[in-house]
């Protein structure tokens, strides 16, 4: 019952919030303007607006920034279709599920490379900081265009981070801006980012940033039994999540004719206590974790012909993790890891443009036909202290060949990825050295998008995938937990979904915007943790699971501007998942939803601003689930929704004697107003209601 009431009641806030929907980018002052302006008659040509074969969700510019987040991994709970594994705090563990495949299947691109981690295959998200981000993109499927490295093609679903990039005034040849962040926790985070140009065509941007915070915060433990009574009922202080963190990045941009290239360096220093699990009434842990992680990479791009472009792109990371759990009472670990990878990628496109002989049957000067050929080599190792470890390194080579075709009411694209893997062991033993044959598997995609009728935005589409994701060091080769006979998780994916678009110039409504899709997953061998013997501690990794996922994302929106400098804004989403585990006839678990998986979950965010003032506010909600496949009442875990506000004021300064024209930001961002006590993993407790204020300078 209590669900059902709450089901309405966020359907009756969406009902409320739907007509403010979507992140308005538009002066209205722009109709006053066309009314003063009159010209003569003038043709205008150009190639119409064609959605993408693969629509991304997109947070970008003013939108990204008044979302109340911490880090990247909170911006991205506002996509839908989207499962944020948080284990709480400031500096916690946070990884992104993507329509219930697993961590693994989501590739985490930053700058156009991918942020890799053969150890373990997971990427932390509360490691990137929203200070330096001005746009992040989610693709199901793959990215849109096909002009990419091959490992773009990998992934089930992919996540852009896209850093800042210098822009400057006319007649101005740099910007700094100095940015303080101060709240719950014991929160302390300044940064400072200044970018110079050097040339017109190069130009150069450093960032640095510190963070702190000691991580406490008061919750309410409550247990609730299946016979509704109350095994008990504490309130605590959340204690050993406390953050001390330093991020520095430095880059160099280039623009040539028909071409650019840029260069950046990375480096991430921190220590974290790890607040563990609440459990056989232990409220307090001392595990620590000491993390660095650094990287320097660059890309190039050029057109050398029409019609012909290259991209070309190198990195070389160096990731150190230690480990440190002292409580001799459990099992007293102290591990270090050290891995390396070494990263280079070359693709080629060949763009046919309408009037070529090739396309002149299409009878359309605006088709088009492109290929790619893409190429890439990893190189990765990883250095442990454990016992009796076998130091794997492992080689891979991939290679793409994609084509898409761009003809009137029709887009499609079709891809192949191959991809070769041999590991080889400094110090193979009887169980590993007959393991490491090598392995070559193939991961195909169509893409189709359908545009009933020209004039109008509307936009059918469908796609269908295979990929795979590799069994990481970890899988294959930890120290009595690792087995080296795992096969390859195999994923397909099946999409069909539609889009409409409506945008008006005058008046005021501005835009609509609906979008939904329905999908059909399937995860064969899917690579699980068993228990080994009667330890505890002592697992084993096996290819046991197979699940199938159905599921709806919908996206809603629309943009109003009531009267000039006055915009509002919001946007909608929801899913619903049926993610069931078919393992096992025999077990318990068979056709149950899969752990942590809701059936129902979405979010609002609404945007009011006027002049320099702006107000925003969010609310996530996510539905009932089993922290278990087995879904038994022991295994329920209840709804959790949080409501989030924030007040911004954007202050132009006078000009000073050198025509710098400084402006000053200011915002308060109150999390969890009303103070929910809820957990999005079992025993992790979340905070109640915290609250930052944000202090920005900009010259």
């Amino acid at each position: 019952m209590q669900c059902i009431l709450l089901n309405k009641y966020i359907l009756y806030i969406a009902s409320l919030l739907l007509p403010l929907t979507l992140l308005a980018q538009t002066d209205c002052t722009a109709d006053s303007l066309a009314q003063q302006l009159r010209i003569d008659e003038v043709t205008v040509t150009a190639k119409r607006r064609a959605e993408p074969v693969v629509p991304a969700q997109i947070l970008e510019g003013d939108r990204l920034q008044a979302l109340s987040t911490y880090s990247v991994a909170d911006a991205v709970r506002y996509f839908s279709g989207v499962q944020l594994k948080d284990y709480g705090g400031v500096g916690g563990l946070k990884t992104v599920d993507l329509r219930s495949m697993g961590t693994h299947h989501l590739g985490v691109f930053y700058d156009g490379i991918e942020i890799g981690n053969a150890q373990n295959g997971v990427v932390d998200l509360c490691k990137f900081s929203m200070d330096n981000i001005e746009r992040v993109s989610l693709y199901n499927g793959q990215k849109a265009e096909i002009f990419q490295s091959a490992k773009d093609f990998g992934s089930a679903g992919t996540l852009y981070l896209r850093t800042r990039r210098p822009r400057f005034e006319p007649g101005k040849n740099f910007n700094l801006m100095l940015t303080m962040k101060a709240g719950t926790f014991g929160l302390a985070n300044p940064s400072v980012l200044y970018e110079q140009r050097i040339t017109d065509n190069i130009h150069f941007s450093a960032n640095a940033e510190y963070q702190y915070a000691h991580g406490r915060y008061h919750f309410r433990y409550r247990r609730v039994m299946p016979d509704r009574t109350v095994a008990w009922d504490t309130t605590a202080v959340r204690q050993n999540g406390d953050v001390n963190a330093w991020r520095a990045e430095a880059g160099f941009f280039g623009y040539m004719p028909q071409g650019k290239w840029h260069v950046k360096g990375y480096f991430y220093q921190s220590e974290k206590g790890i607040p563990g699990a609440i459990v056989n009434n232990v409220w307090t842990n001392a595990q620590r974790q000491w993390d660095r992680n650094a990287f320097v990479q660059a890309s190039y791009m050029q057109t050398l012909a029409p019609g012909y472009d290259i991209k070309a792109a190198a990195k070389y990371s160096n990731d150190r993790l230690r480990y440190l759990n002292p409580d001799t009472t459990l099992l007293y670990i102290d591990n270090t890891f050290l891995q390396q990878e070494i990263y280079i990628t070359l693709a080629n496109r060949l763009h046919l443009a309408g009037r070529n002989a090739i396309l002149s049957g299409m009878r359309n000067s605006q088709a088009a036909w492109d290929f790619n050929l893409s190429v890439d080599w990893q190189w990765n190792t990883l250095d442990a202290d454990l016992k009796n470890f076998v130091f794997p390194t492992r080689n891979t080579l991939m290679f793409a060949a994609a084509t898409a075709v761009d003809w009137k009411w029709l887009r499609a694209q079709a891809s192949i990825l191959g991809t070769y893997v041999h590991d080889r062991l400094r110090y193979p033993s009887a169980t590993t050295k007959a393991g490491t044959e090598n392995r070559l598997e193939w991961s195909p995609a169509v893409f189709l998008s359908y545009q009933p009728y020209l004039p109008e935005e509307l936009y059918l589409r469908a796609f269908w995938k295979r990929n795979l994701r590799m069994p990481t060091f970890n899988d294959l080769y930890y120290t009595d937990v690792g087995n080296i006979a795992l096969q390859p998780e195999q994923c397909t994916q099946y999409d069909g979904g539609a889009e409409y678009t409506r945008t008006w110039q005058k008046g005021v409504m501005r835009q609509v915007r609906l979008r939904a899709d329905g999908y059909f997953n399937q995860i064969h061998n899917k690579i699980v943790a068993i228990p080994k013997g009667n330890g505890q501690y002592r697992w084993m990794m096996m290819n046991l699971g197979y699940v199938e996922i159905r599921g709806v994302d919908v996206n809603a929106g629309l943009t109003l501007c009531p009267i000039n400098e006055w915009l509002i804004s919001a946007n909608l989403t929801y899913t619903y998942q049926r993610a069931q585990d078919f393992t096992n006839p025999d077990e318990i678990t068979y056709g149950g939803q899969i752990a942590y998986i809701p059936w129902h979950s979405g979010s609002v965010a609404a945007s009011t601003s006027w002049r320099g003032l702006t107000l925003n506010y969010s609310f996530i909600y996510v539905g009932e689930r089993y922290h278990n496949s087995a879904n038994i009442p022991q295994n329920y875990e209840q709804p959790w929704y949080t409501h989030d506000l924030s007040v911004s004021y954007d202050w132009q300064l006078p000009a000073t004697k050198n025509n710098l024209s400084p402006r000053l930001h200011f915002a308060v961002e109150i999390n969890n107003m009303l103070n929910q006590q809820y957990e999005v993993i079992l025993n992790y407790p979340m905070p109640g209601i915290n609250g930052k204020g944000i202090v920005k300078l900009m010259l």
